[in-house]
Protein backbone atom coordinates (compact mmCIF):
# COMPACT_ATOMS: atom_id res chain seq x y z
CA UNK A 1 0.00 0.00 0.00
CA UNK A 2 2.04 2.93 -1.06
CA UNK A 3 -0.23 5.41 1.03
CA UNK A 4 -1.91 4.61 4.27
CA UNK A 5 -5.08 7.19 5.29
CA UNK A 6 -4.58 9.90 7.63
CA UNK A 7 -7.49 8.96 9.00
CA UNK A 8 -5.82 5.39 9.80
CA UNK A 9 -2.65 6.53 11.13
CA UNK A 10 -4.28 9.44 13.37
CA UNK A 11 -6.36 5.88 14.76
CA UNK A 12 -3.52 4.16 15.59
CA UNK A 13 -1.59 7.33 16.57
CA UNK A 14 -4.00 8.23 19.50
CA UNK A 15 -4.12 4.76 20.89
CA UNK A 16 0.19 4.62 20.68
CA UNK A 17 -0.49 1.66 18.15
CA UNK A 18 2.69 0.68 15.74
CA UNK A 19 1.08 -0.39 12.58
CA UNK A 20 2.95 -3.66 11.88
CA UNK A 21 3.83 -5.59 9.31
CA UNK A 22 1.67 -7.88 8.83
CA UNK A 23 -1.25 -5.60 8.83
CA UNK A 24 0.17 -3.55 6.35
CA UNK A 25 1.02 -6.42 3.95
CA UNK A 26 -2.89 -7.48 4.56
CA UNK A 27 -4.32 -4.26 3.84
CA UNK A 28 -2.02 -4.19 0.85
CA UNK A 29 -3.55 -8.00 -0.13
CA UNK A 30 -7.06 -6.61 0.34
CA UNK A 31 -6.59 -3.69 -1.71
CA UNK A 32 -5.00 -5.81 -4.43
CA UNK A 33 -8.38 -8.25 -4.40
CA UNK A 34 -6.74 -11.26 -2.91
CA UNK A 35 -8.07 -13.40 -0.37
CA UNK A 36 -6.34 -15.20 2.62
CA UNK A 37 -5.31 -16.13 6.51
CA UNK A 38 -3.25 -13.97 9.00
CA UNK A 39 -1.89 -17.02 10.88
CA UNK A 40 -0.62 -15.11 14.58
CA UNK A 41 -0.55 -14.53 17.89
CA UNK A 42 -2.94 -13.59 20.24
CA UNK A 43 -3.37 -10.01 20.86
CA UNK A 44 -1.31 -8.80 17.92
CA UNK A 45 -4.12 -7.58 16.35
CA UNK A 46 -5.67 -9.75 14.09
CA UNK A 47 -8.67 -8.38 13.62
CA UNK A 48 -7.44 -4.55 12.50
CA UNK A 49 -5.74 -6.76 9.85
CA UNK A 50 -8.77 -7.62 8.42
CA UNK A 51 -11.57 -4.59 9.20
CA UNK A 52 -9.20 -2.08 8.36
CA UNK A 53 -8.90 -3.55 4.49
CA UNK A 54 -12.44 -2.93 3.53
CA UNK A 55 -12.80 0.17 6.13
CA UNK A 56 -9.72 1.79 3.49
CA UNK A 57 -11.19 0.64 0.66
CA UNK A 58 -14.41 3.02 1.52
CA UNK A 59 -12.04 6.41 2.45
CA UNK A 60 -10.64 6.02 -1.17
CA UNK A 61 -14.11 5.14 -2.88
CA UNK A 62 -13.71 1.99 -3.68
CA UNK A 63 -16.11 0.46 -5.91
CA UNK A 64 -19.40 -0.52 -3.93
CA UNK A 65 -17.29 0.57 -0.67
CA UNK A 66 -17.81 4.36 -0.69
CA UNK A 67 -18.44 5.86 2.83
CA UNK A 68 -21.29 7.12 1.01
CA UNK A 69 -22.40 3.45 -0.20
CA UNK A 70 -25.18 1.69 2.11
CA UNK A 71 -25.63 -1.77 2.57
CA UNK A 72 -23.95 -5.23 3.49
CA UNK A 73 -20.04 -5.11 2.66
CA UNK A 74 -18.84 -7.74 5.30
CA UNK A 75 -19.64 -10.17 6.83
CA UNK A 76 -17.85 -11.28 10.12
CA UNK A 77 -18.44 -14.86 10.95
CA UNK A 78 -17.22 -15.26 14.85
CA UNK A 79 -17.59 -19.15 16.58
CA UNK A 80 -18.89 -18.26 19.53
CA UNK A 81 -22.25 -16.19 20.09
CA UNK A 82 -20.98 -15.16 23.02
CA UNK A 83 -18.08 -12.96 20.97
CA UNK A 84 -20.19 -11.74 18.68
CA UNK A 85 -20.55 -8.59 21.15
CA UNK A 86 -17.78 -7.56 22.03
CA UNK A 87 -16.77 -8.43 18.67
CA UNK A 88 -19.37 -6.13 17.09
CA UNK A 89 -18.38 -3.38 19.13
CA UNK A 90 -15.03 -3.43 18.77
CA UNK A 91 -15.42 -3.00 15.15
CA UNK A 92 -18.04 -0.42 15.08
CA UNK A 93 -15.61 1.67 17.26
CA UNK A 94 -12.50 0.88 14.93
CA UNK A 95 -15.02 2.36 11.83
CA UNK A 96 -16.16 5.36 13.88
CA UNK A 97 -12.42 5.75 15.17
CA UNK A 98 -11.39 6.47 11.32
CA UNK A 99 -14.18 8.76 10.45
CA UNK A 100 -16.93 6.32 8.65
CA UNK A 101 -20.45 5.66 10.41
CA UNK A 102 -21.09 1.94 9.26
CA UNK A 103 -23.53 0.36 11.23
CA UNK A 104 -22.51 -3.18 12.49
CA UNK A 105 -25.11 -5.17 13.60
CA UNK A 106 -25.19 -9.17 15.48
CA UNK A 107 -27.36 -11.56 14.37
CA UNK A 108 -27.12 -14.82 16.26
CA UNK A 109 -29.39 -16.56 18.66
CA UNK A 110 -29.48 -13.95 21.01
CA UNK A 111 -31.14 -11.01 18.27
CA UNK A 112 -34.32 -10.29 18.30
CA UNK A 113 -37.27 -11.22 15.72
CA UNK A 114 -37.43 -7.66 15.14
CA UNK A 115 -33.86 -6.86 14.27
CA UNK A 116 -33.85 -9.97 12.62
CA UNK A 117 -37.00 -8.59 10.18
CA UNK A 118 -35.87 -5.60 9.73
CA UNK A 119 -32.01 -6.93 8.62
CA UNK A 120 -33.99 -8.94 5.78
CA UNK A 121 -35.03 -5.67 4.09
CA UNK A 122 -32.05 -3.74 4.67
CA UNK A 123 -28.45 -4.65 5.78
CA UNK A 124 -26.24 -3.20 8.01
CA UNK A 125 -22.45 -2.64 6.37
CA UNK A 126 -21.35 -5.02 8.64
CA UNK A 127 -23.20 -8.27 9.57
CA UNK A 128 -21.26 -10.18 13.20
CA UNK A 129 -22.87 -13.96 12.99
CA UNK A 130 -22.05 -17.41 13.54
CA UNK A 131 -22.11 -20.46 11.30
CA UNK A 132 -25.33 -21.33 12.46
CA UNK A 133 -27.15 -17.99 12.04
CA UNK A 134 -25.15 -17.68 8.70
CA UNK A 135 -26.60 -20.94 7.55
CA UNK A 136 -30.30 -19.65 8.22
CA UNK A 137 -30.04 -16.74 6.49
CA UNK A 138 -29.49 -18.31 4.00
CA UNK A 139 -32.60 -20.20 3.65
CA UNK A 140 -34.34 -16.35 2.83
CA UNK A 141 -33.91 -15.15 -0.34
CA UNK A 142 -33.77 -11.42 0.77
CA UNK A 143 -29.94 -12.60 2.49
CA UNK A 144 -28.81 -14.35 -0.45
CA UNK A 145 -29.93 -11.09 -2.72
CA UNK A 146 -27.95 -8.83 -0.19
CA UNK A 147 -24.84 -11.08 0.15
CA UNK A 148 -24.88 -11.35 -3.42
CA UNK A 149 -23.25 -7.51 -3.33
CA UNK A 150 -20.58 -8.23 -0.34
CA UNK A 151 -17.15 -7.35 -0.68
CA UNK A 152 -15.20 -9.37 2.09
CA UNK A 153 -16.06 -12.88 4.36
CA UNK A 154 -14.10 -12.47 7.51
CA UNK A 155 -13.68 -16.00 9.58
CA UNK A 156 -12.47 -15.43 13.02
CA UNK A 157 -10.77 -17.64 14.99
CA UNK A 158 -10.99 -20.25 11.82
CA UNK A 159 -8.87 -22.87 14.33
CA UNK A 160 -11.24 -23.64 16.05
CA UNK A 161 -14.32 -24.46 13.06
CA UNK A 162 -11.73 -26.27 10.72
CA UNK A 163 -12.08 -29.54 12.46
CA UNK A 164 -15.69 -29.97 13.07
CA UNK A 165 -19.05 -30.22 11.44
CA UNK A 166 -19.51 -26.48 12.24
CA UNK A 167 -16.74 -25.94 10.02
CA UNK A 168 -18.20 -27.87 6.66
CA UNK A 169 -20.95 -26.17 7.55
CA UNK A 170 -19.35 -23.04 7.14
CA UNK A 171 -17.70 -24.08 3.78
CA UNK A 172 -21.27 -24.68 2.51
CA UNK A 173 -21.94 -21.13 2.98
CA UNK A 174 -19.29 -19.76 1.75
CA UNK A 175 -19.35 -21.90 -1.53
CA UNK A 176 -22.85 -20.16 -1.30
CA UNK A 177 -21.71 -16.91 -0.94
CA UNK A 178 -19.05 -17.31 -3.76
CA UNK A 179 -21.92 -18.46 -6.68
CA UNK A 180 -23.42 -15.16 -5.64
CA UNK A 181 -20.60 -12.88 -5.53
CA UNK A 182 -17.72 -14.34 -7.47
CA UNK A 183 -15.65 -11.56 -6.82
CA UNK A 184 -15.87 -12.35 -3.13
CA UNK A 185 -13.29 -11.89 -1.01
CA UNK A 186 -12.32 -14.22 2.04
CA UNK A 187 -10.17 -13.50 4.90
CA UNK A 188 -9.62 -16.12 7.73
CA UNK A 189 -7.91 -15.08 10.87
CA UNK A 190 -6.17 -17.50 13.65
CA UNK A 191 -3.42 -17.89 16.40
CA UNK A 192 -2.62 -21.46 16.74
CA UNK A 193 -2.51 -23.44 13.40
CA UNK A 194 -0.06 -26.29 13.44
CA UNK A 195 -0.18 -26.73 9.48
CA UNK A 196 -1.87 -22.66 8.02
CA UNK A 197 -1.05 -23.72 4.63
CA UNK A 198 -3.76 -26.57 4.92
CA UNK A 199 -5.90 -23.95 6.93
CA UNK A 200 -5.66 -21.86 4.27
CA UNK A 201 -6.59 -24.15 1.25
CA UNK A 202 -9.31 -25.50 3.41
CA UNK A 203 -10.86 -22.08 3.80
CA UNK A 204 -10.60 -20.98 0.03
CA UNK A 205 -12.11 -23.57 -1.15
CA UNK A 206 -11.32 -25.86 -4.47
CA UNK A 207 -9.17 -23.53 -7.05
CA UNK A 208 -9.30 -20.83 -4.81
CA UNK A 209 -6.18 -18.93 -4.30
CA UNK A 210 -5.01 -16.86 -1.32
CA UNK A 211 -1.86 -15.58 0.55
CA UNK A 212 -0.98 -16.57 3.42
CA UNK A 213 0.08 -13.61 6.08
CA UNK A 214 2.32 -14.98 9.47
CA UNK A 215 4.40 -13.38 11.54
CA UNK A 216 5.43 -14.49 15.00
CA UNK A 217 5.67 -10.99 16.18
CA UNK A 218 7.91 -12.21 18.84
CA UNK A 219 5.62 -13.17 21.54
CA UNK A 220 6.98 -14.97 24.26
CA UNK A 221 4.54 -17.28 26.48
CA UNK A 222 6.04 -18.42 30.13
CA UNK A 223 4.50 -21.54 30.88
CA UNK A 224 4.88 -22.32 34.63
CA UNK A 225 3.48 -24.50 37.25
CA UNK A 226 2.16 -24.70 40.70
CA UNK A 227 3.46 -27.62 42.26
CA UNK A 228 2.21 -29.27 45.24
CA UNK A 229 5.29 -29.34 48.27
CA UNK A 230 5.32 -33.16 48.39
CA UNK A 231 5.17 -35.11 45.54
CA UNK A 232 4.89 -38.02 47.11
CA UNK A 233 1.74 -37.20 48.72
CA UNK A 234 -0.45 -35.74 46.09
CA UNK A 235 -2.99 -37.67 44.47
CA UNK A 236 -2.69 -39.97 41.54
CA UNK A 237 -6.16 -39.23 40.41
CA UNK A 238 -8.79 -36.43 41.10
CA UNK A 239 -9.85 -33.44 38.44
CA UNK A 240 -10.82 -30.86 40.98
CA UNK A 241 -6.72 -29.93 42.45
CA UNK A 242 -8.21 -28.08 45.23
CA UNK A 243 -5.13 -29.37 47.37
CA UNK A 244 -3.20 -26.37 45.84
CA UNK A 245 -6.13 -24.22 46.49
CA UNK A 246 -3.84 -21.97 49.20
CA UNK A 247 -0.95 -21.88 46.42
CA UNK A 248 -3.83 -20.36 43.98
CA UNK A 249 -4.95 -17.97 46.47
CA UNK A 250 -1.16 -16.74 47.14
CA UNK A 251 -0.67 -15.82 43.27
CA UNK A 252 -3.90 -14.20 42.69
CA UNK A 253 -2.99 -11.99 45.68
CA UNK A 254 0.41 -11.16 43.72
CA UNK A 255 -1.61 -9.76 40.79
CA UNK A 256 -3.87 -7.56 39.53
CA UNK A 257 -6.16 -9.53 37.59
CA UNK A 258 -6.04 -13.76 37.28
CA UNK A 259 -8.05 -15.81 34.78
CA UNK A 260 -8.90 -19.21 36.21
CA UNK A 261 -9.60 -21.48 33.45
CA UNK A 262 -11.00 -24.69 34.11
CA UNK A 263 -11.94 -27.94 31.69
CA UNK A 264 -15.23 -28.00 32.77
CA UNK A 265 -18.02 -25.81 34.20
CA UNK A 266 -18.92 -27.76 37.55
CA UNK A 267 -15.14 -27.70 38.33
CA UNK A 268 -15.38 -23.65 37.33
CA UNK A 269 -18.41 -23.46 39.67
CA UNK A 270 -16.74 -25.51 42.74
CA UNK A 271 -13.44 -23.51 42.30
CA UNK A 272 -15.13 -20.56 42.54
CA UNK A 273 -17.49 -20.86 45.99
CA UNK A 274 -14.19 -22.48 47.14
CA UNK A 275 -12.63 -18.77 46.36
CA UNK A 276 -15.68 -17.27 48.32
CA UNK A 277 -15.40 -19.24 51.11
CA UNK A 278 -11.45 -18.82 51.65
CA UNK A 279 -11.44 -15.05 50.92
CA UNK A 280 -14.94 -13.81 51.68
CA UNK A 281 -13.46 -9.97 51.58
CA UNK A 282 -12.92 -10.60 47.72
CA UNK A 283 -16.75 -10.18 47.39
CA UNK A 284 -17.71 -8.20 44.76
CA UNK A 285 -13.98 -9.29 43.00
CA UNK A 286 -14.49 -12.67 41.95
CA UNK A 287 -16.62 -13.75 39.13
CA UNK A 288 -17.79 -16.83 37.07
CA UNK A 289 -18.21 -17.11 33.70
CA UNK A 290 -18.98 -20.04 31.89
CA UNK A 291 -21.94 -20.90 28.70
CA UNK A 292 -24.54 -21.72 31.24
CA UNK A 293 -25.14 -18.36 33.26
CA UNK A 294 -27.18 -15.39 31.37
CA UNK A 295 -25.79 -12.85 28.71
CA UNK A 296 -26.49 -9.91 31.07
CA UNK A 297 -24.07 -11.78 33.71
CA UNK A 298 -21.28 -12.52 31.06
CA UNK A 299 -21.35 -8.98 29.73
CA UNK A 300 -21.30 -7.41 33.64
CA UNK A 301 -18.04 -9.96 34.10
CA UNK A 302 -16.40 -9.00 30.79
CA UNK A 303 -16.78 -5.51 31.69
CA UNK A 304 -15.30 -5.68 34.71
CA UNK A 305 -12.39 -7.55 33.14
CA UNK A 306 -11.77 -4.81 30.69
CA UNK A 307 -12.02 -1.96 33.51
CA UNK A 308 -9.80 -4.35 35.86
CA UNK A 309 -12.46 -4.21 38.77
CA UNK A 310 -12.76 -7.73 39.08
CA UNK A 311 -10.10 -9.61 40.90
CA UNK A 312 -10.05 -13.14 39.74
CA UNK A 313 -13.01 -14.52 36.89
CA UNK A 314 -13.45 -18.41 37.21
CA UNK A 315 -14.25 -19.62 33.66
CA UNK A 316 -14.31 -22.42 31.08
CA UNK A 317 -13.91 -22.09 27.00
CA UNK A 318 -16.10 -19.32 27.32
CA UNK A 319 -12.94 -17.03 27.25
CA UNK A 320 -10.63 -18.51 25.36
CA UNK A 321 -11.01 -16.55 22.40
CA UNK A 322 -11.63 -13.08 20.96
CA UNK A 323 -12.14 -11.14 23.83
CA UNK A 324 -9.26 -8.10 24.31
CA UNK A 325 -8.76 -7.72 27.91
CA UNK A 326 -5.59 -5.88 28.26
CA UNK A 327 -5.75 -5.67 32.04
CA UNK A 328 -5.29 -9.42 32.85
CA UNK A 329 -1.62 -10.03 34.32
CA UNK A 330 -1.98 -13.71 34.45
CA UNK A 331 -3.27 -16.96 33.75
CA UNK A 332 -4.17 -19.80 35.53
CA UNK A 333 -4.71 -23.08 34.29
CA UNK A 334 -6.38 -25.97 36.12
CA UNK A 335 -6.19 -29.47 35.46
CA UNK A 336 -4.58 -30.61 32.11
CA UNK A 337 -4.60 -28.20 29.18
CA UNK A 338 -5.73 -30.68 26.80
CA UNK A 339 -3.13 -29.49 24.33
CA UNK A 340 -0.57 -27.03 23.37
CA UNK A 341 -2.01 -24.72 20.97
CA UNK A 342 -5.33 -24.70 23.73
CA UNK A 343 -2.88 -23.93 26.33
CA UNK A 344 -1.52 -21.12 24.66
CA UNK A 345 -4.74 -19.77 23.19
CA UNK A 346 -5.43 -19.45 26.64
CA UNK A 347 -2.09 -18.32 27.86
CA UNK A 348 -3.07 -15.15 25.56
CA UNK A 349 -5.80 -13.61 27.02
CA UNK A 350 -2.63 -12.26 29.54
CA UNK A 351 -0.58 -9.95 27.98
CA UNK A 352 -2.80 -9.26 24.81
CA UNK A 353 -0.91 -6.53 23.12
CA UNK A 354 1.94 -6.67 20.64
CA UNK A 355 5.38 -7.38 22.80
CA UNK A 356 3.76 -8.51 25.95
CA UNK A 357 4.76 -11.86 27.49
CA UNK A 358 1.50 -13.96 28.44
CA UNK A 359 2.16 -16.18 31.28
CA UNK A 360 0.28 -19.24 32.47
CA UNK A 361 0.57 -21.34 35.47
CA UNK A 362 -0.43 -24.87 35.03
CA UNK A 363 -2.21 -26.46 38.39
CA UNK A 364 -2.06 -30.00 38.23
CA UNK A 365 -4.80 -32.03 40.00
CA UNK A 366 -3.18 -35.22 40.24
CA UNK A 367 0.51 -36.36 39.73
CA UNK A 368 0.12 -37.75 36.08
CA UNK A 369 -0.54 -34.02 34.93
CA UNK A 370 2.62 -33.20 36.26
CA UNK A 371 4.00 -34.84 32.86
CA UNK A 372 1.47 -33.32 30.71
CA UNK A 373 2.07 -30.05 31.61
CA UNK A 374 5.89 -30.78 31.21
CA UNK A 375 5.31 -32.21 27.28
CA UNK A 376 3.10 -29.00 26.73
CA UNK A 377 6.40 -26.92 28.16
CA UNK A 378 8.65 -28.83 25.66
CA UNK A 379 5.79 -28.52 22.50
CA UNK A 380 5.75 -25.15 23.18
CA UNK A 381 9.60 -24.46 23.19
CA UNK A 382 10.30 -26.30 20.01
CA UNK A 383 7.12 -24.85 18.42
CA UNK A 384 5.36 -27.80 17.77
CA UNK A 385 1.06 -27.37 17.99
CA UNK A 386 -1.29 -30.01 17.53
CA UNK A 387 -2.78 -30.36 13.40
CA UNK A 388 -6.41 -29.11 12.78
CA UNK A 389 -7.31 -31.48 10.06
CA UNK A 390 -10.42 -30.61 8.07
CA UNK A 391 -13.52 -32.32 8.31
CA UNK A 392 -14.71 -34.01 5.37
CA UNK A 393 -17.37 -35.93 3.71
CA UNK A 394 -20.13 -35.08 6.32
CA UNK A 395 -23.52 -36.35 4.91
CA UNK A 396 -25.82 -35.01 7.34
CA UNK A 397 -24.56 -31.74 7.54
CA UNK A 398 -25.10 -31.72 3.51
CA UNK A 399 -28.70 -32.48 3.97
CA UNK A 400 -28.95 -29.89 6.18
CA UNK A 401 -27.26 -27.57 3.62
CA UNK A 402 -30.01 -28.98 0.98
CA UNK A 403 -32.79 -28.30 2.89
CA UNK A 404 -31.57 -24.82 3.66
CA UNK A 405 -31.32 -23.56 0.36
CA UNK A 406 -34.66 -25.14 -1.22
CA UNK A 407 -35.92 -22.47 1.57
CA UNK A 408 -35.07 -19.85 -0.56
CA UNK A 409 -34.75 -19.95 -4.37
CA UNK A 410 -34.50 -23.87 -4.55
CA UNK A 411 -31.52 -25.28 -6.74
CA UNK A 412 -30.68 -27.61 -9.61
CA UNK A 413 -29.04 -30.87 -8.22
CA UNK A 414 -26.07 -30.70 -11.06
CA UNK A 415 -25.75 -27.10 -10.39
CA UNK A 416 -25.32 -27.21 -6.70
CA UNK A 417 -23.54 -30.90 -6.71
CA UNK A 418 -20.98 -28.45 -8.67
CA UNK A 419 -20.99 -25.89 -6.10
CA UNK A 420 -20.80 -28.31 -3.35
CA UNK A 421 -17.86 -29.66 -4.56
CA UNK A 422 -16.22 -26.42 -4.59
CA UNK A 423 -15.87 -26.71 -0.68
CA UNK A 424 -12.59 -28.49 0.27
CA UNK A 425 -14.86 -30.84 2.73
CA UNK A 426 -16.86 -32.46 -0.64
CA UNK A 427 -14.39 -32.02 -3.01
CA UNK A 428 -14.01 -35.81 -3.53
CA UNK A 429 -17.73 -35.63 -2.92
CA UNK A 430 -19.38 -38.82 -5.95
CA UNK A 431 -22.51 -39.00 -8.31
CA UNK A 432 -23.63 -41.99 -5.87
CA UNK A 433 -23.19 -40.10 -2.82
CA UNK A 434 -24.63 -37.15 -3.93
CA UNK A 435 -27.72 -38.86 -5.32
CA UNK A 436 -28.47 -40.44 -1.99
CA UNK A 437 -28.11 -37.02 -0.07
CA UNK A 438 -31.16 -35.76 -2.62
CA UNK A 439 -33.00 -39.33 -2.12
CA UNK A 440 -32.59 -38.93 1.88
CA UNK A 441 -33.83 -35.07 2.10
CA UNK A 442 -36.94 -35.86 -0.82
CA UNK A 443 -37.70 -39.20 0.76
CA UNK A 444 -36.34 -39.73 3.70
CA UNK A 445 -34.38 -42.93 2.09
CA UNK A 446 -35.22 -46.13 3.06
CA UNK A 447 -35.53 -46.21 6.12
CA UNK A 448 -38.22 -43.48 6.87
CA UNK A 449 -39.96 -42.91 3.08
CA UNK A 450 -42.90 -44.27 5.43
CA UNK A 451 -42.63 -40.71 7.21
CA UNK A 452 -44.48 -37.76 5.30
CA UNK A 453 -42.35 -35.34 7.64
CA UNK A 454 -38.94 -36.79 6.32
CA UNK A 455 -40.50 -35.60 2.60
CA UNK A 456 -38.27 -32.38 3.11
CA UNK A 457 -37.66 -31.19 -0.51
CA UNK A 458 -39.99 -31.72 -3.74
CA UNK A 459 -38.16 -32.01 -7.46
CA UNK A 460 -40.73 -29.56 -9.91
CA UNK A 461 -39.20 -28.90 -13.73
CA UNK A 462 -35.51 -30.42 -12.42
CA UNK A 463 -35.84 -28.14 -9.36
CA UNK A 464 -35.60 -28.89 -5.68
CA UNK A 465 -38.18 -26.86 -3.88
CA UNK A 466 -39.21 -27.02 0.07
CA UNK A 467 -42.92 -28.85 0.41
CA UNK A 468 -44.42 -26.73 3.28
CA UNK A 469 -43.97 -23.92 5.72
CA UNK A 470 -44.38 -26.01 8.70
CA UNK A 471 -41.43 -27.94 7.33
CA UNK A 472 -39.66 -24.65 6.38
CA UNK A 473 -40.63 -23.26 10.23
CA UNK A 474 -38.98 -26.69 11.44
CA UNK A 475 -35.62 -26.79 9.80
CA UNK A 476 -35.26 -23.37 10.33
CA UNK A 477 -35.46 -23.78 13.89
CA UNK A 478 -33.51 -26.82 14.14
CA UNK A 479 -30.17 -25.89 11.90
CA UNK A 480 -27.15 -26.71 13.31
CA UNK A 481 -24.79 -29.85 13.83
CA UNK A 482 -24.46 -32.65 16.56
CA UNK A 483 -20.70 -32.82 17.48
CA UNK A 484 -19.05 -36.47 18.08
CA UNK A 485 -17.99 -37.44 21.26
CA UNK A 486 -14.33 -36.78 20.64
CA UNK A 487 -15.02 -32.98 19.69
CA UNK A 488 -17.41 -31.87 22.77
CA UNK A 489 -15.60 -29.33 24.88
CA UNK A 490 -17.20 -29.42 28.45
CA UNK A 491 -17.21 -25.92 28.69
Amino acid sequence: MKRIPKEVERFFTKRSWKIAKFQRETWEAYEAGESGLVHAPTGTGKSLAAWMGPLISALKGGVGEGASTRGAKVLWVTPLRALAADTARSLETAARGIGLDWKVELRTGDTTSSVKARQKKQMPECLVTTPESLSVALSYREFQRSFSHLSCVVVDEWHELISSKRGVQLELCLARIRKLNTDLRTWGLSATLGDPGLALRCLMGVGGNGRLITTSFGKRYEIRSLLPDSVERFPWSGHLGLSLLPKVIRHIEKADTTLIFTNTRSQAEIWFDRLREARPAWKGELALHHGSISRDSRDAVEEGLKTGRLRCVVCTSSLDLGVDFQPVDQVLQIGSPKGIGRLLQRAGRSGHRPGAASAIYCVPTNALELAEIAAARVGQEEGKLEPRLPLEGALDVLAQHCVTLCLAEGFDADELFEEVRSSYAFRNLSREEWDWTLQFVSSGGAALKAYPQYRRVEASKGKYKGTSRQIAQRHRMSIGTISSDSSIHLG
